[in-house]
C-alpha cells in the first residue's frame, strides 16, 4: 500500500474516488468557483486553494480548500440539513 493512499477510507488496490475537473487550473488561477454535484468526490492535494460551489441538495454552498480538508469528502463541508431550532410561540395564556 502506497503511504499516500493510507489517508483514503476507500480500499488501496481501488485508490480515492475523485472527479476530473478540467478547469480546475484555470479556476484556481483566476479563483472562479467550480460548481459541483460530486460530493463524494475526495479532496486531492492539488485543489488546495480552489473555491467549489458544493451542492446540498437545495442549493450551492461555497467552500474553499485548504491543506486541512486533503482526504476527506467534498460533501462533508456542506451540511444536508438546517440545525433544529425552537420556535417561540405566539399562543395566548
Amino acid at each position: 500500500m502506497k503511504p499516500s493512499l493510507r489517508l483514503f477510507s476507500r480500499s488501496a488496490w481501488k485508490g480515492p474516488y475523485f472527479v476530473a475537473f478540467p478547469n480546475l487550473r484555470e479556476s484556481i488561477a483566476r479563483n472562479i468557483p467550480i460548481y459541483t454535484k460530486a460530493r463524494a468526490c475526495t479532496v486531492l492535494p492539488n485543489f488546495v486553494g480552489a473555491k467549489f460551489m458544493i451542492h446540498n441538495g437545495k442549493m450551492y454552498n461555497p467552500v474553499t480548500i485548504t491543506q486541512e480538508m486533503v482526504g476527506h469528502k467534498l460533501g462533508e463541508f456542506a451540511p444536508t440539513r438546517k440545525p433544529f431550532t425552537y420556535k417561540a410561540s405566539n399562543k395566548p395564556k
